[in-house]
Formats: C-alpha cells, sequence, structure tokens
C-alpha cells in the first residue's frame, strides 16, 4: 500500500447500490460517473486536451470489460463535447478498488459499490493491469471481449512478465515499461481510424526492416462498427543518451562557447548560400575550427537515417496506404486551403497578441502583418503541374524531439503525427522534403534556443551571435542536404532535381514557421521571435 489517502479531500463518497462488475450496464452509474467524477478528474490531467476550451459535457460512447483473475477492469472511450461546438475523443482504464488492493493515491473518487468502500483509479496505476496487458498481447489469439483485439508482433521475444513502470512524466499519452525492455503506448486521445504511430511502426518493422525505429511488437484496438481504434502499441525499449534535441543544444553551446575561446571574428567566417549541397570537405577550415568536425558528421548520420526511412515508407508498391503517388489537383485545393485556413489563425492569434511583444519581436510581428499578402502567396504559389517528383506517407512531426540518440546513431521515434492535423490529414501523402524541413526548423530552434538561455554567457552582442547563429544554421543544412539527398536518390527515392528540391524545402519551411507561430504565441510569446525570424529569413526581409 502507499501513502495514506488524503481523506479531507474525500468527505462525500458517491454510493452506488450496483456491484462493479455490472457498473457501466446501469444508465446511472454512467450518468453520475460521465458528469460528476469524471468532468471533475480529466481537466487536470496532462493528457486532457480540452483545457483552452470549456467543457460542455462528456458522453461514455463505449466500455468494455476485461477481467484478471483478481479484479475486473473497463475499458472506457468517452467523448468530450466543448461549448465552442467541437469534440474529442477519450480512452481511460477504469478500476474499483478497495483500500487494501490499491497501489496509487492517485485516485479519480471515493466510491461505494453495492455496500463495499473503494475507489475509481486508473487502471493503469494497477500493476495486476499492467500485467494484464502484457499477458494478453503475449497470448493475443484468445479474444477476451469480440470488441477487444490484442497483436503480438514478430519481433516480440520476452514473453514472460517480470515488471511494469511508468516511463516518465505523464504528457499526451501515457508510456509503461515492461521488463526493461519494452515500451507500451496507451493513447488517451483516440481517432476512429488507425493511429498513424501504430500504422507507421508496424509497417516499417514488420514490413519493410528498417532498423533505425524501435521495433513494433504488439497491439492493442477496439473494432466498433465505426472503424478499428487504436489504443495501445507495444515497441522494443531502444538504449539511449536521451533525445537529439538536448543534444543539439548541447552541441550549439559549445559552439558557441567556441567564439570567446578562440577569439572569433564572426563578420569574417566565411558566408554560404541556403540550401548549398556541402560535403565535408567543402566546409571551410575556419567553420571546422570554430564548430568542430564531429557535430557535422552526426549529421550526415541523421541525414542517412532520415534518407533511409522516407526510402522504406515510400518504396512499398503493394500496400495502397504506403505506395507513393505523383501530384495532382486534389492535392494542391488540399493544400491551399489547409494553408490558407492555418495562415489566417495565425494572423488573428497575433494580432490578439502584439501587445505581448517587444523589441526584435515586436519588429518582426509587425513586419509579418505587413507582408501578409506577400506570404499568403508563397502558399497559393503551389503549381502541382510543375512537381515531377512523388508524395509518400511521412513521419509528418519530424523534429529533434522525435529523435533518439544511440551511441553514434540516431533512431527515429513517435509516428502519430502534427498534433494539430485531422487524423485524415495526417495520413495524406506528402513530400518527403517536409519532414526534412521540420529538422532544419528544429535546427533553427536549437540555435536561438541556445542564445536566448544562455544571454549572459557569451561574449558578444545578440545580433552577432544572431549572425553566427544564421551562418551555422546554412551549413547545418548544407551537410545535411547533401547526404539526404545523395542517399534517398541511390535509394530510388524520386524527391525531384535541384530547383524543385529547393521550391519544396522553402514552401515547407515556411509552412512549419507559421505553424510554430500559433504554438508560440499561445504559450511562451517571448520565443515567437524564433519562427518570426524564421519567416524573416525565407522570405528574404530586411530588418531595420
Amino acid at each position: 500500500m502507499v501513502d495514506k489517502i488524503n481523506e479531507d479531500e474525500f468527505q462525500n463518497p458517491f454510493v452506488f447500490n450496483i456491484d462493479w462488475k455490472n457498473a457501466f450496464a446501469e444508465e446511472d452509474f454512467v450518468k453520475v460517473f460521465s458528469s460528476d467524477i469524471l468532468e471533475n478528474y480529466i481537466i487536470n490531467k496532462r493528457w486532457y486536451g480540452g483545457k483552452a476550451s470549456t467543457l460542455k459535457y462528456i458522453e461514455i460512447v463505449e466500455s468494455f470489460q476485461i477481467s484478471s483473475k483478481k479484479h475486473t477492469y473497463y475499458g472506457v472511450l468517452f467523448e468530450v463535447n466543448f461549448k465552442e461546438a467541437f469534440y474529442q475523443h477519450y480512452f481511460m482504464p477504469i478500476s474499483f478498488m478497495s483500500e487494501v488492493d490499491l497501489e496509487t493515491n492517485t485516485v479519480i473518487a471515493p466510491v461505494i459499490m453495492n455496500g463495499v468502500q473503494g475507489y475509481l483509479v486508473d487502471a493503469l496505476h494497477q500493476e495486476d493491469f499492467r500485467k494484464l496487458l502484457f499477458d494478453n498481447i503475449v497470448h493475443s489469439n484468445s479474444k477476451l471481449d469480440a470488441k477487444l483485439n490484442f497483436h503480438c508482433g514478430s519481433k516480440l521475444t520476452q514473453k514472460t512478465y517480470q515488471s511494469s513502470k511508468f516511463m516518465g512524466v505523464e504528457q499526451s499519452n501515457t508510456s509503461i515499461i515492461y521488463n526493461d525492455t519494452l515500451v507500451l503506448k496507451i493513447f488517451r486521445r483516440i481517432y476512429i481510424n488507425m493511429n498513424p504511430d501504430y500504422e507507421i511502426s508496424r509497417f516499417l518493422t514488420e514490413r519493410m526492416h528498417f532498423e533505425n525505429s524501435p521495433a513494433y511488437t504488439g497491439s492493442i484496438s477496439v473494432i466498433l462498427t465505426e472503424g478499428n481504434i487504436t489504443l495501445g502499441l507495444m515497441q522494443e525499449l531502444v538504449p539511449n543518451q536521451g533525445d537529439a534535441w538536448k543534444f543539439m543544444l548541447e552541441e550549439v553551446d559549445r559552439i558557441f562557447e567556441n567564439l570567446s575561446y578562440r577569439k572569433i571574428k564572426i563578420d569574417k567566417l566565411p558566408e554560404v548560400e541556403l540550401f548549398s549541397r556541402l560535403r565535408l570537405n567543402d566546409i571551410p577550415h575556419e567553420i571546422i575550427d570554430w564548430a568542430g568536425l564531429k557535430i557535422f558528421l552526426r549529421i550526415r548520420t541523421l541525414a542517412t537515417r532520415t534518407a533511409e526511412m522516407h526510402i522504406a515508407l515510400g518504396s512499398d508498391i503493394h500496400e495502397t496506404a504506403f505506395t507513393p503517388i505523383t501530384y495532382n489537383s486534389d492535392y494542391s485545393v488540399w493544400l491551399k486551403n489547409r494553408l490558407t485556413y492555418q495562415f489566417q489563425n495565425r494572423l488573428n492569434i497575433l494580432e490578439n497578441n502584439l501587445h505581448k511583444l517587444d523589441g526584435l519581436a515586436l519588429e518582426l510581428a509587425n513586419q509579418f502583418l505587413d507582408q501578409k499578402k506577400n506570404i499568403r502567396k508563397v502558399f497559393l504559389d503551389f503549381d502541382w503541374t510543375k512537381m515531377k517528383s512523388e508524395r509518400i506517407r511521412i513521419h509528418g512531426d519530424y523534429h529533434l524531439g522525435q529523435v533518439l540518440v544511440n551511441g553514434e546513431d540516431f533512431f527515429i521515434l513517435d509516428f502519430e503525427g502534427e498534433p494539430e492535423s485531422t487524423i485524415r490529414d495526417r495520413k495524406v501523402k506528402q513530400p518527403p522534403l517536409k519532414d526534412v524541413a521540420g529538422i532544419f526548423r528544429s535546427f533553427h530552434y536549437a540555435i536561438y534556443a541556445t542564445i536566448f538561455n544562455n544571454k549572459d554567457k557569451y561574449n558578444y552582442e545578440q545580433s552577432e551571435l544572431f549572425m553566427a547563429g544564421e551562418l551555422l544554421y546554412k551549413y547545418f543544412v548544407g551537410i545535411f542536404l547533401q547526404t539526404y539527398t545523395e542517399v534517398a536518390q541511390a535509394g530510388n527515392l524520386n524527391i525531384g532535381y535541384k530547383n524543385e528540391i529547393d521550391f519544396l524545402l522553402k514552401y515547407c519551411l515556411l509552412e512549419k514557421a507559421v505553424y510554430e507561430l500559433g504554438y508560440e504565441l499561445n504559450s511562451r510569446p517571448r520565443w515567437s521571435v524564433i519562427p518570426l525570424t524564421g519567416i524573416a529569413s525565407i522570405m528574404n526581409f530586411k530588418t531595420k
């Protein structure tokens, strides 16, 4: 038993005159659970994505029972309806535990079920339930419920339960580590469709044998008349030294420290054009002396793994969901509609948050507003008839935080797609260069985050650090782009020729930067200077 429940918080338990085994068959229980209990619980959970909206009501969409030798559990799918006239679907496994059996002090509510006192809790906090999930994935041929489907992947070799624990702090999903070798990701926000993370992970592992993403080992889904819903994805746990974002921040910090250590005159460093293709021997010795060779070698490796991922995602001719396709008018209309809507949304957010900005951020924001017609024109100038390359399924939310550092190598994970996009939009085949643009924006972020977070550490004016940062960024892009292009084309991935590649990169970089602007303005306005700087750079705007 863990720490005692704080009884002051639960003076009045909910009383139900039914057994727990029949709870979700009783209308009264479902009504009280969804309104009086669940509404109060979910608003404080990290995985709940409706905090910026006003909750109207919750409706239980589906429930299914799954039992161990000791306890009965329910998987509950519920719909959260908002006053702003939209809704979201979530999944939560529920258990009823007496105080003797309780293994957590994170309680949904105290209840009395047919005279038995206890607590409703998220079942994932009970080891008995975590073991139950593991065992059912391993023995996936035996179905406990016609709705519930477990699948055991061919790569799952460790089939005896030993231990389970939560992985880090709960985020938008909940991850459980099994036997210190496997991770089961439970999707909290769900979609009436196959989750792209499950779909792509299984495809890369079982069909394409791609080695540099965590191997798919199993899954949990629920089968409804409306479609299949992915509830959980099990993968191998990749030994790692953290993500590539942390690695890049450390590297960029070292590089900026070298400015002072080597007494470098930033304005004397050799310039390079954005999107130049650079091999290692193309990098001037002054840049190698400043940044070191190691970072460029690691960027080459990351570029190689990125290209190999895209080759795997774009080389299947049998499975329709992963067959490469060309550009057409339907895609062009979809893209322009999506981006003009997103752009207008960012304009509205910026105008409403202008008072929170000052200095360079305010200057760039006003420039963005002044140039809105030109920016919108770039989005509308997409001419599909000039595109000779192919579209494929892509990662969709590719940045340094989605890459694990494994020694000298990298592993790519989290294929769920862009959080702001609909599940349908996440599955649209797009140029693989959109993922490349995502990594380039992530390089840009790492450089500027280092400058902003260490403003008193480097013995240079901020404007000089910005100049050094933009230069470093161009060399990072150059090394990555040369390696990526070589590997992709050697693997018969049709990404087009130089002019088309440059056009698509600029287009996708602008899209990514505009997307980022909304996030920054809503969550940390001071950082909006980073996407605004990126937009100004892509559009070749001049600051005053």
